[in-house]
């Protein structure tokens, strides 16, 4: 699982390093690619064994309604397989990179079986206005009785 938030760059290129414990954990997983899709106010890059998990649950889905048909196409529009190269490093598309508004600094978030990539400024903005406490996490996490 993918824990804890770090502060990286990305190059001129387009290539952003991966945590060293993000890759310990891909290392152990055996997985050297990451689906990115544009999430959200982030780009979601899942391990590849995820993201196939997460297309046998949405084809289970019905495309006969409206919303699913359109989360499909905009989930899916935004895809992209990257691999990890020898010095851990991604490369994130152009148009991932401007949907995010991610510059050069950017947060790195483990989000237990993904990691989102996050403007530096959209990261502090959530955190400083997030709509969710910690309360009400607790008490909702409590509801599923966990």
């Amino acid at each position: 699982m993918f824990r804890g938030r770090y502060e990286h760059s990305i190059d001129d290129k387009g290539r952003l390093s991966i945590p060293a414990r993000f890759r310990e954990v891909l290392a152990r997983r055996r997985q050297r690619v990451l689906v990115l899709t544009d999430f959200d106010t982030c780009v979601a890059a899942y391990p590849l064994d995820e993201w196939r998990q997460l297309e046998e649950r949405i084809r289970r889905q019905s495309t006969l309604q409206k919303d699913i048909r359109a989360f499909l196409r905009l989930f899916y529009s935004g895809a992209t397989e990257t691999a990890v190269d020898g010095q851990g490093r991604i490369l994130i598309p152009p148009q991932l990179r401007e949907k995010a508004t991610l510059t050069r600094e950017v947060m790195i978030v483990g989000v237990l079986n993904k990691i989102e990539i996050w403007s530096k400024a959209r990261w502090e903005e959530f955190l400083a206005h997030s709509p969710v406490t910690f309360e009400d996490v607790a008490a909702r996490l409590s509801e599923l009785g966990i």
